[in-house]
């Protein structure tokens, strides 16, 4: 099949491609869609993740999500990184010193294809530790599917827009996900804040983990002081009972253990131009 073969199989399943769009929706296609996300997504429609993408989500630092939908019409998120100079820079300090990526090395594309495998490993690990995140379905190049968190009227809304009839509950479930998401699935978030989180069903969904480093990174600790303080300062202005972030960092190191992360070295070979990934294969 050629490429213009597979474009037109594309556009009828993306409404994203269609040329009737203008303004900020022409800019998140011309930014988001280039000629190898695009074969990303082909592959992953071709193989069954993916039977249509419809719809912008939202817009991030490093990356779009999309609505998606499977084959039987059930909802999928759709994140795709952007792969620019501007995005590779932001991730970088985020990449340093992670020994995931020990021995990485490549170019700028390769290295953003190694980012979309630690989001989709990280929401693995906090999905194994029994942690409220999207489940991780599949990734291909700088594309990761993933559950989405909505209902049939939309997404779900981020903490930061949502009025808390109890701001209590939701904050202490806030510390428990930094407390176990350090003890158990060895990781700290890194980013997290009022707009790291969805309130669905009047629960926390902890999103944009891509970011999330192993206990034993160098600077994990530093991160973990900085989510503490972020979480205290949203619920502390929501008029919530805030804990001393240092009773909560004693609480978190009293039961964590450093030696007992189990991570992999990245290898280059995972992530070259084919680097793709189904639920289920290792």
């Amino acid at each position: 099949m050629s490429y213009d073969e597979m474009y037109s199989y594309l556009e009828a399943r993306v409404d994203a491609l269609k040329t009737n769009r203008t303004g900020d929706e022409r800019q998140t296609v011309d930014e988001v869609f280039d000629k190898q996300t695009l074969m990303a997504i082909y592959g992953m429609m071709t193989s069954g993740i993916l039977d249509s993408v419809k719809y912008p989500i939202s817009t991030g630092k490093e990356g779009n999500v999309f609505y998606a939908e499977e084959e039987d019409g059930e909802p999928l998120a759709l994140k795709i990184f952007r792969t620019s100079t501007s995005t590779f820079k932001r991730i970088g300090k985020y990449i340093e010193g992670d020994p995931r990526f020990r021995g990485l090395t490549g170019n700028r594309r390769k290295m953003i294809y190694a980012w979309t495998n630690k989001e989709y490993r990280n929401l693995q690990r906090y999905c194994e530790a029994g942690l409220p995140v999207p489940e991780p379905v599949a990734f291909s190049k700088n594309c990761l599917a993933m559950e989405f968190i909505g209902d049939e009227n939309g997404p779900s809304p981020l903490l930061k827009d949502t009025v808390l009839d109890d701001p209590d509950d939701i904050y202490d479930e806030a510390i428990s996900f930094i407390i176990d998401g350090w003890q158990e699935a060895h990781l700290v978030h890194g980013d997290l804040s009022e707009y790291n989180i969805l309130m669905m069903d009047g629960e926390p969904i902890f999103i944009d983990v891509g970011q999330a480093m192993t206990a034993d990174h160098f600077n994990s600790k530093e991160l973990l002081v900085r989510d503490i303080e972020n979480i205290n300062r949203f619920f502390k202005n929501r008029g919530a009972d805030i804990i001393d972030v240092a009773r909560i960092m004693e609480e978190v190191l009293s039961g964590g253990d450093d030696d007992d992360d189990q991570d992999e070295d990245y290898d280059d070979e995972d992530y070259d131009d084919e680097c793709d990934h189904e639920e289920g294969d290792e």
